[in-house]
């Protein structure tokens, strides 16, 4: 990807003519290089919320005395890109990066590092889990992440063993009866599998239970609990079902310390909305960027025309209130009308970055897209702009598209929230009314007449 990576601007740059070069330059987020005379000179290249302002302070001529850096004498070309969100401007410079200075320089320039994981040795006799950021290509099915900090995925992880008796130990396990056995043995948080205290198969069924809430994110065991303390209770046997409540509320503790996108590797999908540049042709435009395997595939872009952003929820409270209709009327004729809904419109642009997938087998390429990832989306809620949407979990193996929830996100993107409708003064509506009256008679009924209060049309 990196390798065929190019700007989609150059300029000759040459001082007499700085000024005007870089009144060219449109003051926009975006990613540029400046080029020196030599092959073999390194570029300057960086992102910038502001790339004429930018390359200004690096192009203009010096202060005196001054000690910033001035590259005005050294540049003979700009290359640049206007960019629509942090986001993408990571990711092109990264690719930049990658292709002026190779794969190994650009982690280490933008210090880029395997995110941690939860791997589950499923090819171990007696598996076990542990907290891991090294990739395996065998065993990327069973990583779980990725997870914002080591310390983030530990948790996790105790919180989830402590609900099963699944072994901690990091030696390799050859059973015997009178193995010395650990400090979670004498707990009873270990079946003891070094002891032969269980057979091999209620050990694969206790692995079979843990990899099932990894897989759910405990959402398996929620259910099954709440099916067991709901008979409890309609049985009236009341001590078990507060001991089921209790046991409840654990899963759900440790269900709050994983985030949504925690998954296995392979599984890994989803789809990234951000705001698009802000150049002139793409004012009704949003990016969309593709998730798939770890791997991030786009931008390409998606109009909004006839889409309206909605709130989720708004402060009436009923959704059926709260939410008009999405799409708005667009007048056009024929078969065009169809082919150019939004819905349509969507689908094309997903499966134009579907098409661009490539299968590899490069772990450092994934590793870098997956810090990249975890890099933007961990980020305090406040901070991290652009909205990712999941795959149906309930529609296929790989899940369909949310389609509309992606039309919603990309209007957030390009027109903003909408804003909260005015209070209705109902009852300075009705001291205006109180003299505005008008009568209403029903046809065929002379004697049944209604008084109707009539607002005047200038208030």
């Amino acid at each position: 990807m990196a390798t065929t990576f190019h700007f989609e601007h150059a300029l000759d740059f040459t001082p007499a003519q700085a000024d005007e070069i870089l009144r060219t330059i449109p003051p926009l987020p975006g990613v540029f290089a400046l080029c020196g005379a030599r092959k073999e000179d390194a570029p300057y290249l960086t992102q910038t919320t502001d790339l004429r302002r930018r390359m200004r302070r690096l192009l203009d001529p010096p202060e005196s005395q001054s000690k910033r850096l001035n590259l005005r004498e050294k540049v003979v070309r700009i290359e640049y890109c206007v960019t629509g969100s942090t986001f993408e401007s990571s990711l092109v410079l990264y690719q930049a990066t990658a292709a002026h200075f190779g794969y190994t320089e650009a982690r280490r320039r933008l210090k880029l590092h395997t995110p941690y994981f939860l791997r589950m040795t499923m090819e171990n006799a007696f598996p076990r889990v542990y907290s891991t950021n090294k990739l395996s290509k065998r065993d990327l099915a069973q990583m779980y992440g990725p997870f914002p900090s080591r310390l983030a995925a530990e948790r996790y992880c105790d919180a989830v063993l402590d609900l099963f008796k699944l072994r901690r130990c990091y030696e390799d396990l050859a059973p015997y009866p009178e193995h010395p056995g650990c400090v979670y043995g004498e707990m009873k948080k270990c079946i003891e599998p070094c002891k032969q205290a269980c057979t091999p198969d209620e050990y694969a069924a206790e692995t079979a239970a843990v990899k099932k809430f990894f897989d759910t994110r405990g959402e398996s065991m929620v259910i099954d609990i709440g099916l067991e303390r709901e008979v409890a209770s309609s049985a009236m046997q009341f001590e078990k079902a507060a001991a089921l409540h209790a046991q409840w509320q654990k899963v759900k503790a440790a269900q709050a310390l994983v985030d949504w996108l925690v998954r296995p590797i392979p599984k890994l999908r989803g789809v990234i909305v951000q705001a698009a540049g802000q150049e002139q042709e793409h004012t009704e435009q949003a990016s969309l960027f593709l998730l798939d395997g770890g791997c991030i595939v786009g931008p390409e872009r998606l109009s909004t025309l006839g889409v309206r952003a909605v709130r989720e929820q708004t402060s009436v409270g009923s959704s059926l209130f709260a939410q008009p209709l999405m799409l708005q009327a667009v007048p056009l004729e024929g078969e065009a009308a169809a082919a150019d809904s939004p819905e349509t419109r969507a689908a094309n642009v997903l499966s134009l970055l579907e098409k661009r997938i490539e299968p590899s087998n490069d772990l450092a390429l994934l590793s870098d897209h997956l810090s990249l990832l975890r890099r933007w989306y961990y980020r305090p809620e406040k901070q991290r702009v652009g909205e990712i949407f999941f795959p149906n979990e309930d529609s296929g193996e790989k899940g369909a598209w949310p389609i509309r929830k992606v039309l919603r996100g990309a209007a957030r993107m390009v027109l903003g929230d909408p804003k909260p409708l005015a209070e209705t003064q109902r009852d300075a509506a009705k001291e205006a009314a109180k003299d505005i009256k008008t009568k209403v008679l029903h046809e065929g009924r002379p004697d049944v007449e209604r008084v109707v209060p009539v607002l005047p049309k200038n208030r």
